[in-house]
């Protein structure tokens, strides 16, 4: 696919921060944490906006190897488990990175926690050229503080990045008036407001995040990870998913 820029016809957001989560990485049978085949087709993904000349932040989980709350009800004490949540997400950052390096694809991996022999410290500055210098950001180990999740992280960078949108990549298609799982009558959104989402109580993000992100006016699109160019399909603006407006 031909490079073209970031100001190119058709593309509707010129800066974006994906949010991923850890399962997406898993195999479809669940036994291993990180799937091969599953992360190049993802990473693949990234690589078709990025030739685009697409600005990409990109924030990944860690709940394909731990999660801080599932930690807690097996007996870990919650900052703990949160804090080996946030070095889960370290690992999918820099098997995210090897793949995407392996495509040509430039990238730099900055973590809320100092590690300097294997990430660089989170510097809004410095992020923001990388992104204009055509380089994918990965930002890993959450905010850095127990009690935040990764939500928020997608929340807090794509106000500190100025980014034109949060891209919430997930297993389901959109938002639903309630779970689809468990009705068969449930009603998939297109786009719904900030004050909509809260009155209905939609679980879009979790609280913090989603103040965040209604008090910055970032929009917010949910939609299906698994589908074809799904990532591509966003960010030319086509009818996809959710998106969650001021």
């Amino acid at each position: 696919m031909p490079t073209k820029p970031a100001g190119s016809p058709g593309i509707k957001y010129k800066r974006i921060i994906l949010k991923l989560s850890g399962e997406v990485l898993r195999s479809v049978k669940g036994s291993e944490a990180i799937d091969a085949a599953t992360l190049e087709k993802i990473c693949g993904q990234v690589k078709e906006i990025h030739d685009l000349g697409v600005q990409i932040g990109l924030v990944i989980g860690g709940g394909n190897i731990f999660r801080g709350l599932q930690g807690a009800k097996r007996g870990v004490d919650r900052t703990t488990g949160d804090y080996m949540g946030m070095l889960s997400t370290v690992i999918n950052g820099l098997a995210i990175m090897d793949c995407l390096e392996k495509m040509g694809v430039n990238t730099r991996v900055q973590s809320a926690i100092p590690m300097n022999q294997i990430a660089e410290p989170f510097i809004m500055r410095r992020a923001m050229r990388h992104m204009e210098k055509d380089r994918v950001v990965i930002f890993v180990a959450g905010t850095g503080n127990p009690y935040f999740s990764t939500d928020t992280t997608a929340a807090l960078r794509a106000s500190e990045m100025h980014a034109d949108i949060i891209m919430k990549a997930t297993k389901v298609d959109g938002i639903y008036d309630k779970d689809p799982v468990k009705h068969a009558d449930a009603v998939r959104y297109d786009e719904i407001t900030f004050i909509d989402a809260l009155r209905q109580r939609l679980n879009v993000m979790d609280s913090t995040a989603f103040s965040l992100c209604l008090d910055n006016n970032v929009p917010i699109l949910v939609f299906n990870l698994s589908q074809e160019h799904s990532i591509l399909d966003a960010v030319l603006g086509k009818k996809i998913g959710t998106l969650v407006h001021g």
